[in-house]
């Protein structure tokens, strides 16, 4: 198997449904969101980073869902590729239940409504425009579009929006810290109009402002950002506004950037739109437009491929 395939089934398979699937119990009592506790018998596995991660708290052993399945079954790396393989899209847990829920997500809205404005001067200001190198330009229309907020201790709050502008959570970057909102859920950073004919999709919303600065903002595009993640309800929003638009994959140049491309160019296959691939020279776009900030170079993108008009399959599952 290449290693393409590899990190697809790191990306889609949840160390939480492995363990569902081996006989352990979420403890919900001593879980939280961002750690969950699972139990079989003396044995206590905790869940960690949205369940890419996992470490026994009784032992030095962790690691990804990979070493979660050769520890549990005793087997070698390629058996447990075959195994992880059939579990792709498998979802086990059953959903935390409500009082959790409402313990761990306070108001999104009001805790977003009570950040400042992204202003001049500000500390957030600064990170993202001497250390991120994103022009004034582009932060201050960013600060027209609510899209960025100032969070605590000089950070920035990016901020993740459905369909119909509510927000549903926040990417967190600092000049020490990076996250996402407690409670929230990532859909798709926007910057742009939704109606666009051209939407960008990137896998950091200062990615997806560094892309925007790189083109000095076309009026035709949407720059939008996943967050890292690929969450149903983000396949849903990329699906909403990708029919009659071209879609462009500006991921990172890396495996999995490149695992996040093809998901988006099977999305445009069945909206029946263009797709294109579209690669910052290092690993993101923000390193591209760090480096064309001290070789002063005019703002513009390359690309990688041709375009090409894709049409829906015509049977199949």
């Amino acid at each position: 198997m290449d290693r393409q395939k590899i990190e697809e089934i790191r990306i889609r398979v949840s160390c939480a449904t492995v363990l569902t699937k081996a006989g352990f119990r979420l403890d919900i009592r001593e879980s939280s969101r961002r750690a969950l506790k699972f139990r079989r018998a003396g044995e206590i596995v905790i869940v960690t980073h949205g369940g890419a991660g996992w470490f026994d708290p009784l032992s030095e052993r962790k690691g990804d869902v990979f070493a979660l399945v050769s520890v549990l079954d005793n087997i070698p790396f390629n058996v447990s590729l075959e195994r992880l393989g059939d579990l792709v899209g498998v979802e086990l847990v059953p959903p935390l239940p409500t009082p959790l829920v409402q313990r761990l997500a306070p108001p999104l809205l009001k805790r977003w409504s009570g950040r400042p404005s992204l202003v001049r001067s500000s500390a957030a200001y600064r990170y993202l425009q001497d250390i991120r190198a994103l022009p004034s330009a582009v932060l201050q229309l960013a600060a027209r579009a609510d899209a960025v907020r100032q969070g605590p201790h000089g950070s920035a709050w990016c901020c993740h929006r459905d369909g119909s502008g509510m927000v549903t959570g926040w990417e967190e970057r600092g000049a020490d810290w990076r996250g996402f909102s407690t409670g929230g859920a990532k859909t798709l950073f926007r910057f742009g109009q939704n109606t666009s004919t051209r939407i960008c999709i990137t896998e950091a919303a200062i990615d997806a402002l560094s892309l925007a600065a790189i083109e000095n903002v076309r009026s035709d595009t949407l720059y939008a950002s996943t967050g890292g993640g690929w969450s149903p309800s983000t396949v849903e929003a990329i699906e909403a506004i990708a029919a009659g638009a071209m879609l462009v994959a500006a991921t990172d140049a890396d495996p999995q950037g490149e695992v996040y491309a093809d998901r988006l160019r099977h999305i445009a296959n069945l909206a029946g739109g263009e797709f294109i691939r579209l690669k910052p020279r290092g690993i993101d776009w923000n390193e591209e437009l760090k480096e064309r900030r001290n070789e002063e170079e005019l703002p513009h993108a390359r690309a990688t491929g041709s375009r090409v008009k894709l049409r829906p399959p015509c049977g199949g599952p």
